[in-house]
This record gives C-alpha cells, sequence and structure tokens, in this order.
C-alpha cells in the first residue's frame, strides 16, 4: 500500500485559502470599471486611504501610492465649486451611516482636463470613533455630458416653442385686427348701401324688396361671424389686462357650456407682460376646453392671485376627474399643450383631485419686474412626468 501524501500544517492550509481568496478579489477587482478605494475619516478630522486599487492612475492622474501617501490631495482634484458640496455630502454619510453617493468634477493635471466622476461606498463605524467607506469611484463623464446636452436641448426647445407661440399670437392679433378693420369696414358699408337700396326699393316689386331684405341679414351674419372669428382669434378685452379677460372668458363658457362658472381674482392689476398674460389665458382657455368635453362637471372656479413674487391661477372643477386610463393616452394633447405654455413661461403646472371628486389645474408662474423686457427664461420649469401623461 503506497503512503498518503503528508498533510500540510493548518497554518500553510489558512495562507493557501488566503492566497486565493486574495487572487479571487484581485481578479474582481482589476476587472471593474474605475477605482476599489477605502478611505477613512478619523474622529480628528485626518483622512487616508488603506486602499486603492490600479484604476486610480486611470481615474485621478496619480498613482495609488501617491495618493496614500498624499490623500490631502483628492480634495484639491476636485473643482471648487463642487468641494462644498463633496464635504456636506461625507460629513452627512458619517454622522448618520448612510451610503456616500456624490458626484462632481474633478481636474486631471496629467491631461489637463475636467471629468466628472461618481463616488458610491458604505460607512462603517470603527470603534476609535473614525469612519471607514468601503466603495467604488467611476468615470461618469460622457453621461454627464450627454445629460447636459439633454438639457441645454431641452431648454432650446422651449425657448422655441415660446417664440413660435408668441408669434403665433402676434399673428393672431394682426389678422383679428385685420378682419375687424377691413372686412368689418367693408360689410358696414355694404350693410349702408343695401339699406339705401331698400329705401329706394321701397315700392318696388316684392321679391326685389325680398332679396334685398335677405342681402340685409346676410350681411348681419356675416358681421357676427367676423365679430366671433375675430374673438376667437385674441379677444378685444386682452387689452384690458389678464384678470377682465378671464372674467369675460369664464362668462362666454358657462353660456356656451351651461356649466355654472366662477372667477375670482385677487388684484385686477396682476402685473404680467403681454406675452405671460396671454399665454396664461390660453392656459385657461384649454382647461376650459378639456372641462367642457371630458368632466361632465356642474361647477367650474377660476380663481386668479397676485402673490408676493408669483402669479397663481387655479381652475377646478367637480367633475368626473382623469381616470388612469386618459393618463396613459400616448396622443393626449390637451394638458400637453398646457405643459409646455407653463414650461415656456418659467413655471409649474400641476394637477390634483378637488376635494369631493373633480381636478384642480394649478399654475405658477414667477411675476416680471419692473422694466424686464420679456418673458422669464424657461430653465427651472418643473412639470412633473405623471402630470404631462395626464392630458386629455
Amino acid at each position: 500500500m503506497s503512503a498518503l501524501p503528508p498533510t500540510p500544517p493548518a497554518s500553510q492550509a489558512m495562507a493557501d485559502e488566503l492566497e486565493q481568496v486574495r487572487a479571487r478579489f484581485a481578479a474582481i477587482v482589476s476587472n471593474t470599471p474605475g477605482l476599489v478605494y477605502q478611505f477613512v475619516l478619523d474622529a480628528n478630522g485626518q483622512v487616508h486611504f488603506p486602499y486603492l486599487s490600479d484604476g486610480c492612475l486611470a481615474l485621478l492622474g496619480l498613482s495609488a501610492a501617491a495618493l496614500r501617501a498624499e490623500p490631502q490631495r483628492f480634495l484639491a482634484l476636485i473643482l471648487e465649486v463642487d468641494r462644498q458640496s463633496y464635504l456636506e455630502s461625507m460629513a452627512a454619510s458619517a454622522k448618520a451611516l448612510w451610503s456616500w453617493n456624490w458626484e462632481g468634477r474633478i481636474w486631471v493635471e496629467a491631461w489637463k482636463d475636467v471629468k466628472w466622476i461618481n463616488l458610491r461606498s458604505t460607512p462603517h463605524a470603527l470603534p476609535d470613533g473614525a469612519v471607514r467607506w468601503d466603495g467604488i469611484m467611476t468615470n461618469i463623464t460622457d453621461s454627464k455630458l450627454e445629460q447636459l446636452e439633454v438639457r441645454h436641448s431641452r431648454a432650446r426647445l422651449a425657448e422655441l416653442s415660446a417664440h413660435a407661440d408668441r408669434v403665433k399670437e402676434q399673428e393672431r392679433t394682426r389678422i383679428a385686427r385685420e378682419i375687424h378693420d377691413e372686412l368689418g369696414g367693408n360689410l358696414t358699408a355694404i350693410k349702408m348701401a343695401v339699406a339705401m337700396l331698400a329705401a329706394r326699393l321701397e315700392h318696388a316689386e316684392p321679391a326685389l324688396r325680398e332679396k334685398t331684405d335677405y342681402v340685409d341679414a346676410l350681411v348681419d351674419r356675416t358681421i357676427d361671424a367676423i365679430h366671433r372669428i375675430s374673438l376667437d382669434l385674441r379677444p378685444a378685452v386682452l387689452d384690458l389686462g389678464l384678470a377682465a379677460a378671464l372674467e369675460w372668458q369664464v362668462k362666454e363658457f358657462a353660456r356656451q357650456s351651461g356649466i355654472d362658472s366662477h372667477f375670482s381674482a385677487n388684484h385686477r392689476d396682476i402685473g404680467l407682460h403681454n406675452d405671460q398674460a396671454t399665454a396664461l389665458f390660453r392656459i385657461a382657455q384649454e382647461a376650459l376646453t378639456n372641462i367642457a368635453k371630458h368632466a361632465n362637471a356642474s361647477r367650474v372656479t377660476v380663481r386668479l392671485a397676485r402673490l408676493r413674487q408669483h402669479v397663481s391661477l387655479k381652475i377646478s372643477d367637480n367633475g368626473d376627474g382623469i381616470a388612469q386610463a386618459d393618463r396613459s393616452k400616448p396622443a393626449s394633447f390637451g394638458l400637453r399643450g398646457m405643459a409646455e405654455r407653463a414650461r415656456a413661461l418659467g413655471g409649474t403646472l400641476s394637477l390634483s383631485h378637488a376635494s369631493g371628486g373633480g381636478t384642480v389645474v394649478s399654475i405658477k408662474i414667477k411675476r416680471e419686474t419692473v422694466g424686464d423686457s420679456g418673458p422669464p427664461a424657461p430653465a427651472d420649469a418643473t412639470i412633473t412626468a405623471e402630470k404631462i401623461s395626464s392630458a386629455k
């Protein structure tokens, strides 16, 4: 019988197992994108890096040995405008022992370039009062630049949309005035001529009198149609201010729909630029159209309020509310258009359930100060995805 191989001592077996663990860890780290690290904040405020993977040089432009020797160099890499948020996030994570997730910009001297990095790590309290984080840093420059480009594209699109709305309103005003002045004047002259002709044909054949009466009635109907079209293009009452225009619109809505409607405003002078007032008026028109078409409401309330820095408009109804199926319609453009107008105004549009049933559409935009020459930039507009998808 052959002799069995000698059993290695326990210490050698443990060393071999530890080496296998180290090899597996090294293999995992070497295939992990970014920098795997340990970071310690001592109780006295000193910091150091007990462990840095080989990704340190590729990410930070510093070797792991150089950063371990001078750990304060990491803070120096962070752009000055981002350092405060880095320190605050570190302090918050250390205090609450929450996960540390921070992103910001660093200056990589080796490549004379700015990078966006993201660090994610888990804190552990140490017996001596220090905190150690185990985590990973990654280069997020490409995705961050894409996000910024998308944001800039959306801002440019919002500016284009706002410009298109302003041009459209200007064209509506021009057409409405030309219809009123040119066609209205011509029709008035025709009516006067028909009246003169009718007077001369007072004792003429009944058939001729019937024709003149028909033409006179036709001119009256055409004048009414022109008046209605001009109001649809741009109500002249807008020149009297937003409060007067909304009050008129609510009365027209009540007359046409038969829905009990009420309007209130805490000031007659709301203090908005003409473009802002017109856009807010169009939002109210669209909201009322939605109510008439879909809400099955018996009461509508429109409230306009001038606050210290903002103007608030709320349109409430006691109808059926917006069903979940309506929220998910991909081709629902009514509320989308309202949301885009609010975005172009640099404001917010929200949709909520009214107490007792129904819906409340709330728009809040920043008031202009004296000397402003145009509507505010739309960069700070906030409209939730759910509220946009709620369009009817």
